[in-house]
């Protein structure tokens, strides 16, 4: 399918490792041109040379979204080296150390919502009003599962999540009229090196499965112990950037203010 995409802008921040990285892939598949956003150059700049050996289009902006003078000569720049901006991909954040509600001080609240939430909307409210006036523009917030379905461990990140749903849904209100659209996606339980090894301890530790083992018998012994996926599995990078992508194109014209689950059917509920 043609989503036509071919000949936009987007902006990914987040995308010189994970999922960032797989949706600035996406995103250059199918025509658009990125600016890929790190902190660190070596990294960023390899995720851009490999768009741009694909056959892609890609340019490499640096800078530390919990900063306001970063942001700003960040956003400088990508529009500068593409020309403006049309897409913009909010994958900030991660979840630090998870604590539980005891040993998480006040800082490590301040400091998920300043890299979760705040890092979005700074780069947002630079980037929308240029949108606007455009009468086109498209907004994806990366949020996770765990802003509605919060686990008793890491309060703080789940906090941060279930306010960037929140936020899409207001700015969402607020831009429709002016073709701008707003949309979250939340992932489940997604592959990463940081994942398999905790799944090769668990299932090692409880003498389920040879923590050496592949991973596919990994997955399939110890995901049902961590985890209900009705699907099965756990996602994939992928799986996250192809429906981002939708949502990014014109084809999604009429999709705003949702959060797309991208679970496996992980979260119980309608």
């Amino acid at each position: 399918m043609d989503l036509q995409l071919n000949g936009k802008r987007a902006l990914v921040t987040g995308s010189s490792i994970g999922i960032g990285e797989a949706i600035a892939h996406a995103l250059a598949a199918e025509g658009v041109a990125v600016a890929v956003h790190g902190r660190n150059r070596e990294r960023t700049g390899l995720v851009a040379k490999e768009i741009m050996a694909a056959g892609g289009k890609a340019v490499v902006v640096l800078g530390d979204l919990t900063n306001d003078e970063d942001v700003g000569r960040m956003v400088d720049e990508a529009q500068r080296l593409l020309g403006g901006v049309d897409i913009l991909v909010n994958n900030p954040g991660g979840s630090g150390e998870k604590q539980n509600w005891e040993s998480t001080p006040i800082a490590d609240w301040i400091a998920a919502f300043d890299r979760n939430v705040l890092a979005a909307v700074r780069v947002t409210g630079l980037l929308l009003p240029k949108m606007r006036a455009a009468g086109w523009g498209r907004v994806v917030n990366v949020s996770s599962l765990a802003g509605m379905m919060p686990p008793a461990t890491g309060p703080d990140y789940s906090a941060a999540k279930a306010a960037m749903n929140n936020m899409t849904v207001s700015l969402s209100k607020a831009a429709a009229a002016d073709g701008v659209t707003e949309n979250a996606i939340s992932p489940g339980a997604i592959f990463t090196s940081k994942l398999e090894a905790a799944f090769r301890k668990i299932g090692a530790s409880n003498g389920w499965v040879d923590g050496a083992a592949a991973w596919p018998d990994i997955e399939r012994v110890v995901l049902p112990h961590v985890v209900q996926v009705p699907i099965g599995r756990v996602g994939r990078a992928a799986d996250i950037a192809h429906e981002v992508a939708f949502l990014c194109s014109p084809l999604a014209g009429y999709i705003t203010g949702v959060d797309l689950r991208i679970d496996g059917g992980t979260l119980p509920s309608l």
